[in-house]
């Protein structure tokens, strides 16, 4: 009687324990597939966003701001941003491949995830492919949907799409020193030009002249990674703007790239309207982070930290454009 007793607990707690272990396995089963896309999301370095997401907003504010409401396409603006983005995240991923292949991602580098095998090499360059094709599938209802012709929006749209495969891949503009440059155009003027032609369906050279602050905070992200990551990138024999000019210049260079915009700012805020003085609220985070760049021992963090001060700051410049009385040689009062 006893030993049924007991084998009848130890069955009960035997049939407990699989229960239990069942239970954690469809746990962990209802999990994976929630895991995979957050794997695949952090892939995409989201953080990074703000840098193609700004211009966007910025060239759509300014088209808004010519135009007026009524001509104003909110799904036109809606596809201008899913192009955009879709084709930087793409670039993103492209960079992850290339700098894995050609050995410059460590144990020690920002993005691993090919280097802990977060990803296979097979799915980053399928998750690159389908990202390019979803961008390619909004730029056809783009050009359906936007005044502007075919020829012209093409021609901006495939040249930023070639620009961020050719950052890490074919000939590696990153790898010879041409990143910053490149950059300096797409992550800028082509965003903003591209978003405001998407809506007007003519092209306002004058644009260019707003995405500079833009384009400067945002090349301020990239060359705080590249002299962060100098020393690495030179053992493997790459070449960068903040190899080519050492430490000292490379942080005279962060410094102009971060505080010019403010410069700018200040002009436009006393000779045409307040509001442009709206972005000087992020100035004292500004400091910190350059604090933060002349200390090896915290310059890990600045490129996050840069690309997180480039979306506020983004976004009050974008506001400051609405709510100017005018917009100098674009609109008047």
């Amino acid at each position: 009687m006893e030993n049924n007793l007991l084998d009848g607990g130890c069955n009960s707690t035997a049939e407990a324990s699989k229960t239990n272990d069942n239970h954690q396995s469809d746990k962990c089963k209802r999990k994976a597939p929630l895991m995979k896309i957050k794997t695949y999301l952090s892939a995409l370095r989201p953080w990074s966003l703000s840098a193609s997401l700004v211009p966007t907003l910025l060239g759509a504010a300014i088209a808004y701001r010519t135009n007026g409401f009524h001509e104003f396409n909110f799904l036109t603006f809606l596809f201008t941003i899913f192009t955009v983005v879709t084709v930087h995240c793409a670039g993103n991923v492209v960079n992850t491949y290339f700098d894995f292949v050609k050995g410059i991602d460590n144990r020690k580098s920002d993005d691993r995830t090919l280097v802990d095998h977060i990803l296979s090499k097979d799915e980053v360059v399928t998750l690159g492919a389908l990202l390019y094709c979803a961008g390619c599938f909004g730029f056809i209802f783009l050009v359906y949907l936007s005044p502007a012709k075919l020829e012209h929006l093409a021609l901006v749209y495939f040249g930023g799409l070639s620009s961020s495969f050719l950052y890490t891949g074919g000939i590696g503009l990153k790898y010879i020193a041409l990143g910053d440059v490149l950059i300096l155009i797409i992550f800028g003027p082509i965003s903003v030009l591209f978003a405001y032609m998407a809506q007007t369906g003519h092209v306002e050279w004058m644009t260019i002249y707003y995405a500079i602050p833009l384009a400067l905070n945002t090349e301020a992200i990239l060359h705080s990674n590249n002299t962060r990551d100098a020393e690495s990138d030179k053992k493997v024999g790459i070449v960068t703007l903040a190899i080519l000019i050492g430490k000292t210049s490379s942080y005279i260079l962060y410094a102009l790239l971060l505080f010019t915009p403010y410069v700018m700012f200040v002009v436009l805020g006393v000779k045409y309207s307040g509001a442009f003085l709206l972005p000087m609220v992020t100035l004292p985070q500004a400091f910190k982070i350059e604090k933060q760049f002349r200390n090896e021992a915290t310059l890990h963090g600045v490129p996050r930290q840069t690309a997180k001060l480039n979306l506020f700051f983004g976004i009050l410049y974008v506001v400051a454009c609405f709510c100017a009385a005018q917009l100098p040689f674009i609109t008047r009062k």
